[in-house]
């Protein structure tokens, strides 16, 4: 795993390389818009419903143990309302995703 960084509009990106594929961190990008909440903006972004229509479209054609059937019954039940909240934990817990990678701290 090759860990990197960029700046982004004065931001600090850090990407990271695993098994040769580039991961980016959404977090550091959203600090573009909020330095003091971040995290707010990332679950915002994962709660709206073509945010998760994108990622989750993503997942089907990348990963093939994606829980597809899962994500279709958070799909009619949640996405939409106001109170559906997606984090990139509950992401990859509940769908076994591989695209986002949760990652505490720094």
């Amino acid at each position: 795993m090759t860990n990197k960084e960029v700046i982004v509009k004065g931001i600090d990106v850090r990407y990271k390389q695993v098994d040769e594929e580039d991961y980016i961190s959404i977090t550091d990008m959203a600090k573009f818009y909020n330095p003091q909440d971040p995290s707010g903006v990332v679950r915002n972004w994962m709660s709206n419903k073509d945010s998760f229509e994108f990622y989750s479209l993503w997942e089907e054609i990348h990963n093939p143990n994606f829980n597809s059937v899962q994500m279709r019954i958070i799909k009619t039940e949640e996405v939409g309302y106001n109170r559906f909240t997606m984090t990139p934990k509950r992401w990859k817990e509940e769908f076994n995703a591989i695209g986002i990678i949760p990652s505490a701290g720094r």
